[in-house]
C-alpha cells in the first residue's frame, strides 16, 4: 500500500469517526438534560421531605406517601440509572477513549471530536 492510499484511508477513517461522534452529541445532550432535570427534582423533593416536621413523626413509608413528588422523582432517577443513563451521557468520550487505546499501537491518537492526532515515530538509537 503506497503512502497516498494510506493517507486516503486515514482521512476516510477520521471522517467516519468524527461523523459517528458528532451523531452521538444530540442524543447525549438530551440525556444530560434529562439527568439534570430529574436530579434537580429529586434534590428539591428531598429538601422538602427533610424540612417537613411530620417526617420525623410518621413511619418511613408514610412520609414517602406524604411526599409523592420526591418519591416519584427518586424512583425515576433510580430507574434511569438502571437503564444506563450514566453510560449514555458520556458515550462520545467512551468511544474516543476506546479509539485512543487502539490507535496508540499505530502512534496515533484522537481528540474528543474524533479528529486524528498523528504522533511522531519513535526514533530507535
Amino acid at each position: 500500500m503506497n503512502s497516498l492510499e494510506q493517507a486516503e484511508d486515514l482521512k476516510a477513517f477520521e471522517r467516519r469517526l468524527t461523523e459517528y461522534v458528532s451523531c452521538l452529541q444530540p442524543a447525549t445532550g438530551r440525556w444530560r438534560m434529562i439527568l439534570i432535570v430529574v436530579s434537580v427534582c429529586t434534590a428539591t423533593g428531598a429538601w422538602n421531605w427533610l424540612i417537613d416536621p411530620d417526617t420525623q413523626k410518621v413511619s418511613f413509608f408514610s412520609s414517602l406517601w406524604n411526599h409523592p413528588f420526591f418519591t416519584i422523582s427518586c424512583v425515576t432517577l433510580i430507574g434511569l440509572f438502571f437503564a444506563g443513563i450514566h453510560k449514555r451521557v458520556v458515550a462520545p468520550s467512551i468511544i474516543a477513549a476506546r479509539c485512543r487505546t487502539v490507535l496508540a499501537e499505530y502512534n496515533m491518537s484522537c481528540d474528543e471530536t474524533g479528529k486524528l492526532i498523528l504522533k511522531p515515530r519513535p526514533h530507535i538509537q
